[in-house]
């Protein structure tokens, strides 16, 4: 077939009448020059002697003689590409995707100012704290700098984090931080062996630990392990309390303070300044005991007061930690709710729960109105995650209430985790919680949000 495309090219050669080219070399390959005729206008090529078996190293040459003159050449033969495997393709983009690392000049770094560096470290995401913290002394000592603590005081607030107690493992607490939505399961030594204790409160980074025989208190920073183990309180109290924490100030650094209610009446403040409990006092008496507390709904503080929730009558009871002054509002619950919260956004007050009709189960949210005291719904969750309730029997339970919520929806074959920021309105879903080198899905029991601060000292 190569002879014939090749008698075909010297024919169109010598009806055209076109000088031929000078050929190509060719490495280990003999020429011998064809007969010509004695008229020049009739020139002909001169064609390596081909053969067979060596026919495939001429394509080239016919393709090039093809694009030369006015005819069209077919395509030489070539092999069908190999097909590679999904792994070297996803190699060969991520190769050419990955930029050159830039290499730091030790020369020009060493020299960089030491109050600069304070200020770049504070902004840094909570999360590269853990491995930070681990490069040397010097960057380690940074948490007791002075300098430090004012850079990150300067820093607004994130968003919360949330510490959990999961059921499998109710000594042991995972952290989630929503910004980068992973699990951090850090080694929190401080607490008793064989005690569980709860989270209960939290403020300016700190959280407030009750133990499950209500006896002893714990407050610790989450990140930094700062950890104090409360005095004993001077009442003995066996039943179940609520509690909340405010600060003196700001920050941590100027104190803060901690107070625990039972159903009584009967109450205590901690003061981190004086390290004692206080009783100021009992309920006075406009306040109607029992107060019957929600415990599902952890309290709520709003600049220095304290709001709990009560089932009976429906409503909220509050504690000015400033003045002293308690206070009870009357505020009926929208029907069919259940698993109910209190939650905050901005100095609002919001309620969290459950709505179920018939066999239809949503997650509404609230505002309290302060002109009427009434709960007005804002929002509800997208009704294609509903839909996966339908017909169960599902328990919801608050693990934090500042601005960002995180809800545990639970049911016999479900165990769904979400979170909702008050102000954007959005839902997302949160991925499961798995402990390191462990393949399963952990279910969280109860928690508390917290605002991570690397300064804060309990």
């Amino acid at each position: 077939m190569l002879r014939q495309l090749i008698g075909q090219l010297q024919d169109l050669l010598l009806l055209y009448g076109s000088p031929p080219p000078s050929p190509p070399t060719f490495h280990l390959l003999h020429y011998h020059q064809l007969p010509l005729p004695s008229d020049d206008n009739h020139r002909r090529w001169c064609f390596p002697n081909i053969d067979d078996s060596s026919s495939e190293d001429y394509y080239s040459l016919v393709m090039a003689a093809g694009k030369s003159g006015n005819c069209e050449m077919l395509e030489p033969f070539k092999p069908p590409p190999s097909k590679k495997l999904r792994k070297e393709r996803n190699q060969g983009k991520l190769t050419g995707n990955i930029p050159t690392p830039e290499v730091m000049v030790q020369e020009i770094w060493k020299e960089f100012p030491e109050d600069l560096f304070e200020a770049v470290i504070a902004r840094l995401p909570i999360a590269t704290f853990f491995r930070f913290r681990s490069v040397c002394r010097k960057w380690n000592s940074l948490l007791e700098s002075q300098s430090f603590s004012q850079h990150c005081a300067g820093i607004p607030q994130s968003y919360p984090w949330f510490y959990t107690i999961t059921h499998e493992n109710m000594n042991v607490g995972a952290m989630y931080d929503p910004s980068t939505r992973k699990w951090h399961h850090p080694t929190i030594s401080f607490l008793p062996a064989k005690m569980i204790a709860l989270p209960v409160a939290s403020v300016g980074g700190l959280v407030c630990f009750l133990d499950i025989g209500h006896r002893n208190f714990y407050v610790c920073n989450p990140l930094t392990q700062s950890f104090k183990e409360l005095p004993a309180r001077s009442v003995k109290v066996w039943s179940r309390v609520a509690v909340g924490m405010t600060l003196n100030a700001n920050s941590t650094s100027e104190g803060y303070k901690i107070l625990w209610v039972g159903c009584d009446g009967e109450y205590e403040i901690y003061d981190s300044v004086m390290n004692s409990w206080s009783r100021p006092g009992s309920t006075p008496s406009n306040i109607k005991l029992p107060l019957s507390l929600n415990f599902r709904s952890q309290a709520i503080s709003i600049d220095n007061t304290l709001y709990f929730m009560q089932s009976d009558p429906e409503g909220i009871v509050s504690y000015n930690m400033v003045t002293g002054v308690w206070k009870q509002y009357i505020i009926p619950a929208p029907v069919h709710l259940s698993d109910h919260t209190l939650a905050e956004c901005d100095g609002r007050i919001m309620l969290v729960g459950l709505l179920t009709k018939n066999a239809a189960t949503c997650v509404c949210i609230w505002e309290l109105q302060n002109m009427t005291l009434l709960w007005k719904e804002v929002d509800r969750m997208p009704n294609i995650w509903c839909l996966e309730f339908y017909g169960k029997h599902v328990r919801m339970s608050c693990l934090g209430n500042k601005g960002l919520l995180m809800l545990s929806l639970r049911s016999r074959q479900m165990n769904r985790l979400v979170t909702y920021n008050v102000m954007s309105r959005e839902w997302l879903k949160v991925p499961g919680c798995i402990l390191p080198r462990g393949r399963k899905r952990q279910w969280i029991a109860c928690g508390t949000a917290f605002h991570p601060c690397l300064t804060a000292t309990a």
